[in-house]
């Protein structure tokens, strides 16, 4: 641990340097905490968030622009409509979008379900950020 100006710096805290220059990322996020923790790291690595609060204005929004995002975070419980059907109707359209599902709600064989569901990636919440940089990253590459 190294000190500097009276605080102490953890190397594994430190900032990854991505840059993914204004790539769209959707995040379908109805938890407003969450929808900040996400967008406030995706914006740290320059890429620009819109929101959607449910599958169906994820849906919609996907619509409006024409398949023009990079990336969707997807929370598989939501009102309205679910992470699974909004994934579903989105890759039948745009298949090449790739969504990463997310959810509090994690079972031994969630990660499966969701890759077998069309899911390109799956993380567990609490999200680790790092983990988090990785999986867009690979995921935008």
């Amino acid at each position: 641990m190294k000190k500097i100006e009276n605080d102490y710096y953890y190397a594994s805290k430190k900032q990854p340097e991505y840059h993914w220059n204004n790539r769209v990322v959707l995040i379908t996020e109805d938890e407003e905490v969450n929808f900040f923790y996400l967008k406030t790291l995706l914006q740290r690595a320059k890429a620009k968030v819109i929101r959607a609060k449910n599958g169906k204005e994820a849906v919609d929004i996907i619509a409006r622009h024409k398949g023009g995002i990079d990336l969707i975070l997807m929370d598989l419980n939501m009102p309205v409509m679910d992470g699974y059907e909004a994934m579903r109707i989105i890759k039948s359209q745009h298949p090449s979008i790739p969504i990463i599902a997310q959810t509090a709600y994690t079972m031994n064989n969630d990660r499966h379900r969701c890759l077998e569901a069309g899911f390109n990636d799956y993380i567990a919440k609490p999200i680790n950020r790092l983990a988090l940089y990785r999986m867009v990253n690979e995921n935008l590459s």
